[in-house]
């Protein structure tokens, strides 16, 4: 995600505590949101995805996701 969403979403967060936000930011601040929170599930998947295990005798094993646990967008 880029700087400038985040940066956004950060002064929307100010701004609704301390003088509330109109029904075009509010909105503005859920999709901002929901893509922050995409962008953030991608990266952990992604990051998992590279995991290996190595047990006691230096065996590696990469970690096998669940068939279901993040669908390809």
């Amino acid at each position: 995600m880029e700087k400038a969403k985040i940066e956004r979403i950060n002064f929307l967060a100010r701004k609704s505590k301390t003088e509330g936000l109109t029904e075009e930011e509010k909105l503005e601040q859920q999709a901002l949101r929901k893509e922050y929170i995409a962008a953030m599930k991608e990266s952990l998947i992604n990051t998992l995805d590279q995991v290996v295990i190595v047990d006691k005798e230096g065996n590696q094993t990469r970690l096998n996701p669940k068939p279901s646990s993040h669908p390809k967008q």
